[in-house]
Formats: structure tokens, sequence, C-alpha cells
């Protein structure tokens, strides 16, 4: 009976000797996972800290707008003539919203394409000098010069000059204190239809007016 008992025994401490370093050896693994894992852990919040210190921080000036030169995009909400100084002989000055104003009668004014920006007046100042167009319904559209001057980039109403029914502009320029202006126009007897001169005007800024001190003409063919 005790001989029997013997590899039974035996067998049993086999057993709990390999339970144990089963268990074990399982743990040890657990820990060695939980280990590799928190270097990593503070690895990324030391990288999120280095970033962080290296981000620019916002300053007050932040999303205000450096360049205040005045340009040609800041001519489609400008306004065109004053109470003092009427443009195309309305009551009250015209405001454009996205280069162009509709009136209630059903006119409108719009905002040309050509446009120049320089120092018009001598004050070291950007002005632009740009051009404009009112239909009210009928055949005929009505061109004019208009003269901005600048302020906080912002465009301040100067002066104009009637260019004419359908005398569409091409190019402006401002420097030395001129603008120089590029539009077609019709020699004497021709029809309103009929351009066939592209005139080259140079205008100087004259209290509220833009007065022409000189022009020259070119043929031109549609």
């Amino acid at each position: 009976m005790r001989r029997k008992l013997v590899p039974v025994v035996a067998l049993a401490m086999v057993c709990l000797l390999t339970v144990s370093a089963c268990g074990s050896g399982g743990s040890t693994r657990k820990r060695s996972r939980s280990s590799d894992r928190a270097p990593a852990a503070a690895s990324g919040a030391k990288k999120d800290r280095d970033v962080d210190a290296t981000r620019p921080s916002a300053t007050p000036t932040e999303g205000r707008r450096r360049d205040v030169r005045l340009g040609c995009d800041d001519l489609e909400d400008a306004r065109v003539g004053s109470r003092t100084v009427r443009y195309r002989g309305l009551a009250e000055p015209v405001t454009l919203d996205d280069g162009t104003w509709r009136g209630r009668d059903g006119a409108t004014v719009t905002l040309q394409r050509a446009c120049g920006v320089g120092d018009l007046d001598g004050d070291g100042t950007a002005d632009a000098v740009g051009a404009v167009a009112l239909n009210s319904g009928g055949s005929g559209t009505f061109f004019t010069l208009v003269a901005w001057g600048g302020s906080g980039g912002e465009p301040v109403f100067r002066a104009l000059a009637d260019l004419g029914d359908r005398t569409p502009l091409e190019r402006i320029s401002v420097a030395d204190g001129r603008a120089t202006v590029v539009w077609l126009t019709r020699s004497a007897g021709r029809s309103l239809a009929e351009l066939d001169v592209r005139r080259t005007s140079v205008y100087r800024l004259s209290g509220t007016t833009l007065v022409e001190v000189g022009h020259t003409d070119q043929p031109y063919r549609p």
C-alpha cells in the first residue's frame, strides 16, 4: 500500500510545481507588457508637451488686416459721387455692393475691370482710379472715370470725369501724379455704335475733378 502512495504523491508534487511555474511565467509576461507600455505613454506625453512648447501663441493682432494699402478689390463696395459732386446727376451718392448698384427705377451701375493704383496727389498714400458704367434700361451705357483716396485701406471718393456713352475702358495706370487711361471712342461723324478710335488720355486730380491734360489717338478696329 505504501509503495503505491509514493508515485501518487510524487506525481502530485510535479503537477503543483508545474502549475506554479506556469502561473509565475504568466505574471511575468503580464508585468513585462505593462512595463513596456508605460515608457511609451510617457514618451507620448513628452512629445505633446514639446509640440505645445513650439506652437506659437496667439497675439492680439492675429487675424487683423495687415496690408492697409488701397487695392482694386476694395472698390467693389466703394461709394461713387457725393452730395456736392453728383454722379450722373443723381441726388444721392451710389454705394456699390459687390461691384454693382441697382436703383428703384431699374438703373444699374457696374464697376469696370480696368483699374490703377498709385499716388495721385503726392501725399505718399496709394489712390485708386477706376471706372463705372450706368445703364438705365435703354441702349446707352455711360462710362465715368472715378478717383478714390485711400484711408486705412478703405476707398474714399475724390473725383470723377464722364467719358460718354458706349466708350468702354481697356486699361488704367497711375504714376507720377497722373492717371493714364486707355479707352475706346469714335471720330466725328460716326454713330454711337461705331468705335474706331483707341484713345490714351492722361488725367490729373484737380479738386473734385479729374482733368484731362492731353491724349493721343490710334485707329481701332473691332
